[in-house]
């Protein structure tokens, strides 16, 4: 008896993995030189996820 038993499909695609540690990594770098810049910590925290932001529909819209 054989059975059919397949391998449980990962939770992101390889893409989509790609794009969003590309876009952390952005988004830490900006957080990190605007909190370096004596910015309020705040402020470093919001361009941080504007970073993320931007860099998600970048990415989706470059890698494919």
């Amino acid at each position: 008896m054989e059975r059919n038993v397949r391998a449980p499909e990962p939770l992101l695609s390889l893409r989509a993995a790609v794009v969003f540690l590309i876009s952390l990594q952005t988004a830490v770098a900006a957080g990190f030189l605007t909190y370096a810049a004596h910015s309020p910590l705040a402020t470093a925290v919001l361009a941080g996820g504007a970073a993320f932001g931007v860099t998600v529909a970048f990415g989706h819209s470059i890698i494919g």
